[in-house]
């Protein structure tokens, strides 16, 4: 196998989606377009990625890390400009070029994998990947030779009567002989009403030069959307969620309803899970087998054990174990580690906090800044009080505590082991182990109180 590039386009500004932010960077699923597109050519295997990079520059770098080399086009003169920018990095070495759009994001590693074979064996010095349009107007037409070559490929204005009855369409996802490449691109010329340097017309140089120019055709034409507004964005976004939620589904995920049921596209899911509708599952999102999730639960960054229930609740940045009930409507904050057999009721808010094996907090309570141990009850209303106005400080709940309902644990504080906690209490000082801690006022009962008062009138 021959050395293999890829050039990713990814300067432009994108105008028509009037955004202050740049266009590769707008999300789909939850996921840059450029991230998407980067991600599929990173399990290729290839030798360097350049990507080109222009409006936006260090947000893009920002977002795609240092794993891949960057080449700057200062001025946006077209798609063989941009490509050109690589030059210093890639001209002059044997191998194959992919060429890909940053705004493409459903393309798929398997079809470049498929185009860079398709090249490989046809010998080419270049290849486009190609899709049957029903409705091709307003894109290149690829016509085809005897052979069934690639003899040119004409933009729909300058496309002949007969050349508009065809279907085929130019996806602009290429590949190329890498120093064909760059000894083509010197020669294209803008002679055209932009006055830029357009990529397809190396095709033409190349035919010109006898060389064998191929097509790869692709069955998916919603793979090769290009993004360039708001509509195509959200077209965008409706096709991978699709392809996502079938993908999940085939693997053996119960989804009741998919038009409404958002799975980014680094999430895992377990067999045997069940989604309810209004399941929102992004970032790098775990969930194990035999859970349900949802209706109206969003999940981000967490790995959620087997077994697991989650409805009407939030979870962010967190572990959950195992067998662990979580809502109707609770909070889990970042940073909290649930361990396994663990109930988080309902108007329960955990943030930075471990919960032991079997513990409850089952309604109505703030714990933040905690470690709980094993097999504790938190009653009804309880509070660990973490900030003083200035500091955030540590509450300690050890194995097998009862702590009763409507009691405050102001940290710092620790409760022994097996101590109990009597309802309504400020804790303020630490409970040692077996103890019962009453820290309230000792009631107060005036006799004839009322008939006291209406004398009074």
């Amino acid at each position: 196998m021959s050395n293999r590039y890829a050039v990713i386009l990814a300067a432009g500004q994108g105008t028509r989606m009037k955004s202050k932010l740049y266009k590769v960077l707008h999300p789909v699923c939850g996921k840059p377009m450029v991230q998407h597109v980067v991600d599929q050519v990173s399990k290729l295997n290839i030798d360097e990625i350049v990507t080109i990079i222009g409006h936006g520059a260090e947000k893009v770098k920002a977002q795609l890390g240092d794993q891949i080399r960057y080449a700057l086009q200062k001025e946006q003169l077209g798609t063989a400009h941009a490509v050109m920018q690589a030059k210093e990095m890639l001209d002059g070495k044997d191998g194959v070029t992919i060429v890909v759009c940053g705004d493409t994001p459903l393309i798929k590693h398997e079809t470049m994998e498929a185009l860079f074979k398709h090249h490989e064996e046809t010998k080419a010095k270049a290849t486009v990947l190609t899709v049957i349009a029903d409705n091709p107007t307003g894109y290149g037409r690829i016509v085809r030779d005897a052979d069934g070559h690639v003899e040119k490929i004409v933009e729909h204005k300058d496309a002949t009567a007969k050349e508009r009855t065809i279907q085929e369409i130019n996806s602009g996802t290429y590949c190329f002989d890498n120093k064909a490449l760059f000894d083509a691109l010197n020669r294209v010329k803008n002679d055209n009403v932009q006055g830029e340097y357009y990529l397809p017309d190396v095709i033409e140089i190349l035919k010109n030069d006898q060389e064998i120019v191929t097509a790869y055709q692709t069955d998916e034409f919603e793979e090769t959307l290009g993004v360039n507004d708001r509509v195509a964005l959200s077209e965008a976004e409706q096709f991978m969620k699709k392809r996502t939620n079938e993908e999940h589904m085939r693997n053996g995920v119960t989804i009741i309803d998919p038009l409404n049921t958002y799975i980014g596209p680094d999430v895992i899911i377990g067999i045997d899970t069940v989604l309810y509708p209004g399941t929102i599952l992004s970032g790098q999102t775990s969930i194990g087998t035999d859970c349900t999730i949802g209706p109206n639960s969003e999940i981000v960054d967490c790995t959620v054990g087997d077994g697991t229930v989650i409805r009407q609740s939030a979870a962010f940045d967190s572990q959950i174990g195992s067998d662990v009930q979580i809502g109707p409507f609770a909070h889990i904050r970042p940073k909290s580690d649930i361990h396994g057999h663990v109930k988080i009721g309902n108007f329960v808010e955990v943030k930075k906090s471990t919960f032991g094996e079997g513990s409850k907090a089952s309604h109505l309570s703030y714990i933040g800044d905690a470690e709980v141990g094993r097999d504790v009850n938190i009653g009804c209303g309880t509070i660990t009080v973490n900030y003083d106005g200035k500091n955030k400080f540590l509450t300690k709940i050890e194995d097998g505590v009862f702590v009763g309902c409507n009691s405050n644990l102001v940290a710092p504080v620790t409760i022994g082991e097996n101590a109990y906690v009597a309802a309504g209490s400020t804790i303020t000082e630490d409970v040692p182990g077996k103890a019962l801690s009453i820290a309230r006022a000792r009631q107060v009962n005036k006799e004839n109180y009322i008939d006291k008062m209406n004398s009074k009138k």
